[in-house]
């Protein structure tokens, strides 16, 4: 891939004097308010900012050392008791009454923030897909991956984008330039950053800082909109002042001068807090410039509102004579009654189970975000907020939903349908989000929760087949994640994100905020909604065995679904292990269209090997299958070596480890008494954090502290990393070797040194400290000991220079051409013309080969590789010259 450029704006304006009272101007068309110039500043790629040393790791943990989200300026609605519609939501039996067809499970689950430890909700989760990435941030940073959902670059700060991470972000990505967008705002303007080509990781950055911005006001919850002729966004601000700007998208995208232009909207009554959205274009089809659409929901529960409408402005602005700028009067759209107030207006709303905290819905929110996509006869916008589909009954969130329709480009816009999805089993439905695809689709994912019947949040999505009834999401709802812990705050999410694939044009990206044993996570799922053949199935699931101690004779138990909506019986199933011989075997059924059921095979699989880690690779093989792209369900499963688990014989104390910290790692409050299960052990391999083994830049800060006020060196400090996964920790692998504390009661810092051979990947770092007057020895990871801990984490090591381009390799290109029998064709296309060196690593880091290569007579370096005796697995081709180099990835099957 040719390694590109990236910009990033921010903004410098002077603006006008506006009045403070601008939610009363009249409803009448008005001119642009305010107007200013843009600057902009270049900073280096991600990839060279991390060979320099300047990248900013998003490795400060949401909510340590004192941070908290910045406030949402959230003022109670101006709710009017007795006022407003009441009863069930009429649209509510047109949806439990409608047909429901089945669509398949999701093509990708992953967990962005892993790694991260919040300490704090929201993550304001969100996330955008390209035609080769896809970007997601949370709170205050942000991380790349590729689009099988592994990392294409380290967590990073917002701060490596904008000097600052005040936080709130959003992630969009403009597919008619195939450019990625982050934005996030401040404390009186917002920042946003766009790619000038389509590489997020190699690629420079022009950035705007908000430092001469003003808004008037502190801009909570913007959004940010895609338009022909301008980026909008919009933003709560304070006062009821209702404003949205246009940024000059064209002069921006070729790196020129930009201008700024703020609107009010005119005739908009605002009840604390409120968030009007501009239509966004969800793909690459534009409308004509001009007639930008901003969407505004309004409650006859409110003051001022008489009866529950829509409200749409339309925005021209003129970039040439700003001066003809405008904004039209507020059209009003009837809609049919809804509830969009939740106790009375307050930010504490659906119960949790178990006595968790009430978390807030999102109400009087269009959410994130109103998506806009152009048909061969008409143009189609869809969007949601939350309402209460049974107010007189107790409470129950389910999501108010519309398509409107406009005939042509400019036109007026009509409802086509609306309507009011409320979840199975009586779940509330809440924080959705939703587009539509090529076809027509509509997809659209959501949280649940059930507080009585002690469902705990949890992620999910369904959707609307094009040409379905009017009103109806008639896809079975799919399961996402369910979480396993209760949110502690009410705060949740903020908003949630869903983008369509412009690879396919058929795909949906869905991110949003979740809960498990570690915390606050967030949870990104890739799926389609496929209209179900009549036959069709498929494996779902691996449910048996699963990481831990595994023998030779193994039950692998699998999850058999029915996609389609003929029953089926005797089903051929298979399973290999490592791509080996296939065992195979039939479940009997019968299995119901859309059901599921378990099934283990009688032949049993050896496993025995400590340490290793399993392909396993069940399907199907049902005769007729209309599609087999689902038929087989993958799981690596590691034979993981028992580790020792030490024990304090004294009990817990003020002794060992009270708090850790170690790069995103951030662990206990430092108080006393037991931090594990028991007195002495404490096994968070759970966390984890990344450490770089490069040279130069293997050096890391481990900070550790205990409570015993003694004299220094009384207690001391080991770690030990498992570089070799045989569960033991040998001498070669301490790290730190009885290093006595200095001080108690504050952290203290420890250079924690990793080895520049140091086995890449996943390992269990242990940490040991102990009073060493007492019985003990700090030198030996599993003896028992009198007074202190040990810890268990999870460290991934990673080398910063094995995936760094180098500036001469910028415009050069790397292909890998996939032939039979692992036979690889690597061709490097550069002006460079001196002789390059060719490597292959495997994942551990090991150099498996090495030569150097000339330029050929077709101006290429190009070097014919055989893997055909290799190992299957994935490995690293590496081609450049000292510390100039591109690298690829390769597939050994």
């Amino acid at each position: 891939m040719k390694a590109k450029l990236l910009v990033a704006f921010s903004f410098c304006l002077c603006l006008l004097t506006i009045p403070t009272n601008a939610q009363q101007l009249d409803n009448v068309p008005q001119k642009a308010a305010t107007i200013g110039e843009l600057n902009y500043t270049y900073v280096p790629s991600i990839a060279s900012q991390i060979k320099n040393g300047t990248f900013i790791h998003g490795d400060r943990n949401p909510g340590a050392d004192g941070f908290q989200a910045p406030p949402k300026m959230r003022g109670g609605n101006n709710v009017v008791p007795g006022k407003g519609s009441y009863g069930p939501d009429p649209l509510v039996d047109v949806q439990r009454n409608a047909e429901l067809l089945p669509t398949r499970m999701p093509d990708l689950i992953f967990n962005p923030t892993a790694g991260v430890n919040f300490n704090l909700a929201p993550s304001d989760p969100t996330g955008a897909v390209g035609r080769d990435f896809y970007v997601a941030a949370w709170n205050i940073s942000f991380r790349i991956f590729n689009k099988d959902g592994t990392p294409a670059s380290p967590i990073a700060s917002l701060g490596t984008l904008f000097g600052e991470n005040v936080g709130d972000p959003i992630v969009l990505y403009d597919s008619e330039v195939d450019r990625y967008i982050v934005t996030q705002f401040s404390g009186s303007g917002f920042s946003v950053a766009i790619s000038q080509t389509n590489d997020p990781v190699n690629g420079g950055w022009h950035i705007y800082s908000p430092t001469n911005f003003n808004t008037g006001a502190f801009p909570d919850y913007t959004k940010f909109s895609i338009w022909s002729d301008a980026y909008y966004v919009t933003a709560n601000i304070g006062g009821g002042n209702g404003q949205v700007w246009a940024i000059e998208r064209d002069e921006m995208l070729n790196g020129n001068p930009a201008t700024i232009q703020g609107f009010f909207l005119p005739g908009i009554i605002t009840n604390g807090f409120y968030s009007p959205q501009v239509f966004n274009i969800s793909n690459d089809v534009h409308p004509a410039n001009g007639k930008a659409t901003v969407v505004y929901m309004a409650d006859d529960a409110w003051g001022g509102v008489a009866n529950d409408h829509l409200k749409l402005w339309t925005i021209d602005v003129d970039w040439v004579t700003p001066a003809n700028s405008t904004i039209s009067a507020a059209t009003e759209i009837p809609v049919t009654d809804f509830t969009g107030v939740f106790d009375g207006g307050g930010f504490s709303n659906l119960t949790q189970p178990a006595g968790g905290p009430d978390i807030d819905c999102l109400q009087a929110t269009i959410m994130n975000q109103a998506q806009f996509r152009k048909f061969g006869t008409h143009n189609s916008a869809v969007f949601n907020f939350v309402v209460d589909a049974d107010p007189g009954g107790g409470e129950l969130a389910a999501v108010r939903w519309y398509e409107m329709r406009q005939t042509a480009d400019g036109q007026p816009w009509t409802i086509h349908q609306e309507g009011t999805y409320t979840a199975p089993e009586g779940r509330h439905a809440f924080a959705a989000s939703m587009a539509m695809d090529a076809a027509g689709n509509i997809g659209m994912g959501y949280s649940s929760l059930d507080g009585v019947n002690d469902e705990r949040i949890s992620s999910r999505y369904t959707g609307q087949f094009a040409g379905a009834p009017s009103g109806v999401m008639n896809a079975v709802e799919e399961l996402i994640f369910l979480s396993t812990t209760n949110n502690g705050s009410f705060r949740y999410a903020d908003y949630s994100h869903l983008t369509v694939d412009p690879s396919d044009d058929a795909t949906f990206w869905f991110d949003t905020e979740v809960f498990d044993s570690g915390g606050l996570r967030n949870v990104v799922a890739a799926f389609q909604l496929t209209a179900p053949q009549a036959d069709d199935v498929g494996i779902s699931n691996i449910t048996a065995p699963v990481n831990g101690v595994l023998g030779p004779t193994e039950t692998i138990t699998v999850d058999v679904r029915n996609f389609g909506t003929n029953s089926q019986s005797n089903i051929p199933v298979s399973y290999t292990i490592d791509g080996g011989t296939a065992v195979n075997d039939v479940y009997p059924g019968p299995l119901a269209g859309g059901a599921t059921d378990s099934f283990s095979f009688a032949v049993t699989a050896d496993l025995s090997v400590t340490n290793q880690t399993y392909t396993i690779v069940a399907t199907t093989s049902l005769a007729g299958d209309a599609d087999t792209g689902n038929d087989a369900f993958t799981a690596m499963v590691t034979n993981a070596a028992d580790l020792c688990e030490p024990t304090a014989t004294s009990g817990c104390n003020v002794d060992g480890i009270k708090k850790f910290v170690l790069g995103t790692i951030d662990a206990d409050d430092g108080a006393n008494g037991c931090n594990g299960n028991g007195a002495g052990y404490v096994d968070r391999r759970n966390l984890s954090t990344d450490l770089d083994r490069a040279t130069g830049n293997n050096t890391h800060i481990l900070q550790a502290q205990h409570n015993w006020a003694t004299a220094a060196n009384n207690e001391a400090l080991s770690v030990w990393i498992d570089f070799d996964d045989n569960g033991t920790f040998d001498v070669s692998e301490r790290l730190i070797s009885g290093v006595g504390f200095q001080t108690n009661n504050a952290l203290e810092d420890f250079d924690l040194v990793i080895p520049t051979n140091a086995n890449m990947g996943p390992h269990v770092l242990r940490a040991k400290a102990i009073d060493v007057t007492a019985t003990g020895d700090i030198l030996d990871p599993c003896t028992d000991f009198s007074f202190g801990e040990v810890h268990d984490y999870t460290v991934n090591i990673i080398d910063t220079d094995l995936g760094l381009d180098d500036l001469e390799l910028d415009a050069s290109l790397l292909e890998i051409i996939s032939k039979p029998n692992n036979q690889f064709e690597i061709t490097l296309t550069t002006s460079f013309s001196d002789k390059l060196s060719f490597s292959v690593y495997n994942m551990l880091g090991q150099q498996l080969v090495f030569n150097n290569i000339s330029k050929g007579n077709d101006g290429k370096y190009s070097y014919q590789l055989d893997m055909s005796y290799a190992s299957t697995g994935v490995y690293i081709v590496k081609m450049g010259r000292g510390d100039s180099f591109v690298t690829g990835r390769i597939v050994v099957e």
